[in-house]
């Protein structure tokens, strides 16, 4: 119970000097893991053994999937690709609330990042909704936003689940088999809130002829088949690594990555080459810190009592099913990321006996469905959202914060059937 407290008493800390001074995530987290560690008992030299041991398991992970995803992003916006791949999902996705979902959802897979996803994609989708701050221009940037989180949250080879694949032991799926399973999922919760957003902004979400996409980014022909090109690859590296090379899907997700990014800049111009690298290198970075700052307070945490008192505690008062989930809404409650998440309460349930109680799939659902459940002040996401659409507070928990957590109890719902046909 002591160490519960100290969690409680690290969390309310992080959470407040997040929110009281927007300390940078990185501090805020490493500081949470001294903290943490040195009241809990730990020595000085073993808290910063743990810190560091945590940073690198992060960084080993997700360091050049980041940075490929940044890189990527980037190439995509200096040559106006994003554009041309949204003009090319009209045949797919006809009407705008579908077009914008579906752009999102797709986008955030190989950006390695829902926020990357949606920021380069919030200028062309505006237009959808014509001029001005309309109604149907919201609604399609809500729904760009979820669409992102949906596959964010569920897909190989999104941060997440790849982090929550490397936490969990015996999690050693494959990634194609762990996809056949999640893509009916995350589609069916797509068309939940694509059918919610039409009925709340308009069937149509087009108003005073907003058109599309900028005539004047689509005008060469030959161009769109281009912007695909860094995906194309993508798959069949993925393809390659699975079938010839027989690769672990930790090596494959980096040998996936890497070649999407050497496509994208090798297609590029070498003015955009240089420029892209650069400035995807510097988002990449603040991502992976902050990541990494989540992994060394994880590390702490996983190397305490914490996950044992915690699990004692919850399993009292709740269904063991139950303790991954909640675990996950606490702590993304606390700090907000997704990623930071899955890191943290892998890391934690690690050490219990529910790694091997749950099957490691409906335990990554759990896992992902808690971290939907309260995206509010903390998450960083809520904040974007609510600066594109101009709307107060009220209105984005409306539109965003309760149909994700609708998402996420869906989710639940979902690994508790799994739960009991494969277990």
């Amino acid at each position: 119970m002591y160490t519960l407290v100290i969690f409680l008493v690290t969390v309310l800390l992080i959470t407040a000097i997040a929110i009281r001074y927007k300390s940078p995530p990185f501090l805020t987290l490493v500081g949470g893991a001294l903290f943490f560690g040195i009241v809990s008992g730990m020595t000085l030299e073993s808290t910063i053994h743990e810190s560091i041991l945590g940073m690198g398991r992060v960084f080993s992970i997700l360091g050049v999937v980041v940075l490929a995803g940044a890189v990527m992003a980037k190439v995509l916006q200096e040559q106006h690709h994003v554009e041309q791949i949204v003009s090319d999902l009209r045949f797919v996705a006809h009407r705008p609330f579908a077009l914008s979902g579906v752009a999102g959802y797709l986008l955030a897979i190989p950006l390695m990042c829902c926020i990357t996803a949606f920021v380069i994609l919030t200028p062309v989708i505006s237009c959808f909704g014509g001029e001005g701050e309309t109604p149907g221009r919201k609604g399609l940037i809500y729904t760009a936003a979820l669409g992102s989180l949906i596959s964010f949250a569920l897909i190989y080879p999104s941060p997440v689940i790849i982090a929550l694949s490397s936490a969990i032991p015996g999690a050693a799926f494959s990634p194609v088999a762990f996809d056949l399973v999640m893509i009916p999922v995350s589609l069916l919760m797509l068309a939940a809130v694509i059918l919610l957003m039409r009925h709340r902004f308009g069937s149509s979400g087009v108003m005073n002829g907003g058109n599309p996409v900028p005539a004047s980014t689509c005008e060469r022909r030959g161009a769109h088949a281009r912007a695909w090109y860094p995906f194309l690859v993508m798959a069949i590296a993925m393809v390659a690594g699975l079938v010839i090379f027989g690769l672990t899907p930790s090596s494959l997700i980096q040998l996936v990555m890497l070649a999407g990014m050497v496509t994208a800049l090798v297609l590029a111009p070498a003015e955009i080459r240089n420029r892209a690298f650069t400035n995807g290198a510097k988002h990449a970075g603040l991502i992976i810190f902050d990541l990494c700052g989540a992994g060394a307070l994880g590390a702490v945490i996983a190397a305490g009592t914490l996950g044992a008192e915690a699990f004692s505690l919850l399993t009292v008062a709740v269904p063991v099913i139950a303790v991954p989930f909640l675990l996950a809404a606490l702590i993304q409650t606390a700090q907000g990321s997704r990623v930071v998440t899955a890191v943290i309460t892998g890391q934690i349930i690690t050490g219990t006996t529910l790694a091997s109680s749950i099957h490691p799939i409906p335990l990554i659902l759990l896992i992902s469905g808690g971290a939907c459940i309260i995206s509010y002040l903390t998450d960083p996401y809520f904040w974007l959202v609510q600066r594109a659409t101009g709307d107060d507070v009220v209105t984005v928990v409306k539109h965003y914060t309760i149909p994700l957590a609708a998402c996420g109890c869906l989710m639940f719902g979902i690994a508790v059937v799994m739960q009991m046909w494969m277990g």
